[in-house]
This record gives C-alpha cells, sequence and structure tokens, in this order.
C-alpha cells in the first residue's frame, strides 16, 4: 500500500470528514458563482481548476477504505433543490463548447462515442454533492462520507472526469491555436443509432470559439 493510501485510510475520521467537507462545499460555491455568468472570460479556466480540485478529493474517497454508515437505512435527507436555473445558466454560458463527445468506460470495447454537455455533467456531480452535503450538515458525518464515496465510484467521479477532460481539450485546442472539429451535429438528446459516432464536416477555428469565453490562443 502506498504512502499516500496509508494516509488517507488511517487519518482521524473527523479531520476526513471535514477536509473532505471543506473541498465539496468549495466546489459547490464556486460554480454556482460560474453560473452566474458575471465573468464569463474566466469560466472555463476556472471550471478545469474547481474540477481538478474536486477530483483530489475523490481521489481521497476511492483510496480510503471502505466507510459504513452508522444506519443500515439510509436516512431522509430531505428534498433535492433544483438545478435546472444551475444547468440553463451553464448551458448558455458555455454553449459554443458545451457539447462534447465522451466513452463512458475506457475498459468496455468497441463502444462508441456518445454526446454529453459539461453543463449536464457539472449540475449532475453538484446534485450527488449536495445529497452527502445535506447528511453532513444534519450530522449525520459517517452517511455523509458514506454517500460521497458511493456516488464517487458511481457516478459523480467519472462524471467530473470526463467534463474535465473536456475542458483541458478546449484550453489546449485554444492555447495551442489548434482548430476543434465542428460538432453541431452532436445531440444529446437522442441516442446515436450507429455504432460510429457522426459528426458534421467542417473546421470550427480556436478564435470562434475563444471569442465568447473570453480565451486567447499562445502568441
Amino acid at each position: 500500500m502506498s504512502d499516500a493510501t496509508l494516509h488517507a485510510t488511517e487519518q482521524n475520521p473527523d479531520d476526513f470528514a471535514v477536509q473532505i467537507a471543506d473541498q465539496i462545499e468549495s466546489f459547490l460555491v464556486a460554480v454556482t458563482e460560474v453560473a452566474k455568468g458575471d465573468e464569463p472570460e474566466s469560466a472555463v479556466p476556472f471550471l478545469l481548476l474547481e474540477v481538478s480540485q474536486l477530483l483530489l478529493a475523490g481521489g481521497r474517497l476511492g483510496a480510503h477504505e471502505d466507510i459504513v454508515p452508522d444506519e443500515r437505512y439510509e436516512p431522509d435527507s430531505g428534498p433535492e433543490p433544483d438545478v435546472d436555473e444551475l444547468r440553463e445558466n451553464l448551458a448558455r454560458l458555455l454553449d459554443p463548447i458545451d457539447v462534447y463527445s465522451e466513452v463512458f468506460d475506457p475498459y468496455e470495447p468497441r463502444k462508441a462515442p456518445v454526446p454529453a454537455r459539461i453543463s449536464d455533467d457539472l449540475t449532475d456531480v453538484i446534485t450527488d454533492l449536495r445529497h452527502g452535503m445535506a447528511h453532513y450538515r444534519a450530522g449525520r458525518t459517517s452517511e455523509a462520507l458514506w454517500w460521497w464515496q458511493f456516488s464517487y465510484f458511481s457516478n459523480w467521479g467519472s462524471t467530473a472526469s470526463a467534463s474535465l477532460r473536456a475542458l483541458q481539450s478546449v484550453l489546449a485546442h485554444v492555447r495551442l491555436n489548434q482548430p476543434l472539429a465542428e460538432l453541431d451535429g452532436l445531440d444529446t438528446d437522442q441516442g446515436m443509432g450507429d455504432d460510429t459516432l457522426e459528426i458534421e464536416a467542417g473546421r470550427v477555428m480556436t478564435e470562434e470559439i475563444a471569442e465568447p469565453l473570453g480565451l486567447r490562443p499562445a502568441t
């Protein structure tokens, strides 16, 4: 077992819970602020940073031994907060680069990429994290940690990782002044009937993507 894993599994449980909760709370607050659209020129770099930091918390949860909640059945955490407005704001903010292609399981062979949206990814992640945060704020620390760990493996870990790669790719294309393939042919509301991902012909120059987001290619 590595030193990092030993640190994650042998740390004081209360300290570990506080650190994970702080990282998650920071992400929730930061993405909500970005979605307001007050600073669109920094949205993509800032989201890249926040998702990266969140995945550090996820990695610590993943390296930790299985967390067992105090109660056998999950207590009711109350109604889930509505995320539709947040999703719409992020979609509007990220419109030029919101849709991307993703392979859900890299170890499942011969699966075609499918269309996805960064705005959907981020709000799905936030929904999972808020659910655990409701337990944490109610004093059910073990329940919160169990939920965050379980949902990291089952949903938000892979979802956040996919959005991170998309955000990193956008910045790389812009900074390296490389054109992006046009993704208008991708429809996230319909299944991809063919095994081959269909992308409309043509290229979108990085300037067209960068300008609405306030990004600039390297000179």
